[in-house]
C-alpha cells in the first residue's frame, strides 16, 4: 500500500497550519478545538517550514512551566522535518514513524505540502489490507 491510498482513505485531507509567530498558546487552542495532536508551520500553506506536536508542548510545559506559552512557534517546532510523498511504501513509512518515535509525517510532493499521514492512518489502513488478505485466502480456502 501506498501514501496516496491512505491519503485517500483519510475523513479530510485538511492540514492544519499555523504561520510563523504564532504563539504556544494558541497553537494548544487550535490542537485542542480541532483535536488533533500537531500543526505545520507554513507561512503560505505550501512549503512547511517545520512541525509542531502536543508532545512538544508538553514538553516545554515541563521544562520551562507556563511561560512557553507566550512563546512562538518557531522556538519549539521541529525544523528538520521527516517528509513523504505520496508513492512511498506504507510499510517504509510505518517502520520510519516507529524508529524515529514520531506520530505524523507531512506529505511533499515538488517542495509542496500535499497532506499528512498520522501512524494511526498507517496501521488501519496495514490492518485493512491484512483483513482484505485474509478473507481473501479464507474465499479461496473454502472454494469461493
Amino acid at each position: 500500500m501506498q501514501v496516496h491510498h491512505i491519503l485517500k482513505s483519510k475523513a479530510t485531507d485538511e492540514v492544519v497550519t499555523v504561520k510563523s509567530g504564532t504563539t504556544i498558546s494558541d497553537v494548544a487552542r487550535i490542537l485542542t478545538d480541532k483535536r488533533i495532536g500537531t500543526v505545520v508551520v507554513s507561512n503560505d500553506d505550501e512549503i512547511a517550514l517545520g512541525i509542531l506536536s502536543e508532545r512538544d508542548i508538553v514538553r516545554e510545559l515541563a521544562n520551562r512551566g507556563a511561560t512557553c506559552l507566550s512563546e512562538t512557534v518557531d522556538s519549539y517546532m521541529t525544523e528538520k522535518l521527516v517528509t513523504c510523498s505520496r508513492n512511498d511504501d506504507a510499510d517504509h513509512i510505518l517502520a520510519q514513524m516507529t524508529e524515529g518515535r514520531f506520530r505524523h509525517m507531512p506529505v511533499v510532493e515538488d517542495g509542496k505540502l500535499v497532506g499528512l499521514i498520522t501512524i494511526g492512518d498507517v496501521v488501519k489502513a496495514r490492518l485493512t489490507e491484512l483483513a482484505m488478505e485474509r478473507n481473501a485466502l479464507e474465499g479461496m480456502i473454502m472454494g469461493h
